[in-house]
């Protein structure tokens, strides 16, 4: 009887793994987090993460079902790409902390603009002119230059996220990400633009 149990288990955990797509999957949650931090650092509004729950063991089954058990998974771990098992994102390299410390200084002096609503955020997670005429005429060029250089490291910013985790094809996914938390993280009454690129007022 154990010997058919085991091969009906072992049929099971092959039919299983057959079923298996290795795909690398873009890993929302954790682009939500290290956005979340990154924003909030850049805003002033730093606060501790909270911690994820803790996973409680499976209760133990039989011997024979445990061994079985934990050869699939060893087999999955060797087929699924080690970042779709991955529960953060690298944004600790020396190019995204250099954006971070660029970012973060240049927020006081973007801040005012905000406030006015001369200046928004774009659908695409950049910085737009909105309201060039809330600019004060002698300030203008000063501001014009504040959103290039914050856009370009804005840029560099979400192409270096992506770099730095072995994955150029998430940018854009990054992007968005950010384009979400920059909105959800500003004040009120801050401008953005919606999907559609229509200006809203928060």
């Amino acid at each position: 009887m154990w010997r058919l149990k085991t091969i009906g288990l072992a049929a099971l955990a092959v039919v299983l793994l057959s079923c298996v797509t290795v795909n690398v999957y873009f890993p929302a949650a954790a682009a939500d987090s290290a956005a979340k931090t990154i924003v909030r650092d850049v805003l002033g509004e730093e606060r501790a993460a909270p911690e994820a729950p803790s996973e409680q063991s499976p209760e133990q089954g039989s011997r024979l079902g445990l061994a079985v058990t934990r050869v699939a998974a060893a087999i999955l771990g060797l087929i699924v790409p080690p970042a779709q098992a991955g529960a953060n994102l690298d944004i600790n390299t020396p190019a995204i902390t250099a954006v971070r410390v660029s970012l973060k200084r240049r927020q006081a002096q973007l801040q005012p603009y905000f406030d006015t609503g001369a200046l928004g955020l774009t659908r695409d997670a950049l910085v737009g002119i909105r309201d060039a005429a809330a600019i004060p005429l002698k300030d203008r060029n000063r501001v014009k230059k504040l959103v290039a250089d914050e856009n370009r490291d804005r840029n560099t910013l979400y192409r270096e996220i992506a770099r730095a985790n072995g994955h150029l094809e998430w940018e854009r996914d990054i992007r968005n990400t950010f384009s979400r938390v920059w909105v959800e993280e500003s004040p009120a009454g801050i401008w953005y633009q919606d999907a559609g690129g229509q200006w809203k007022h928060k």
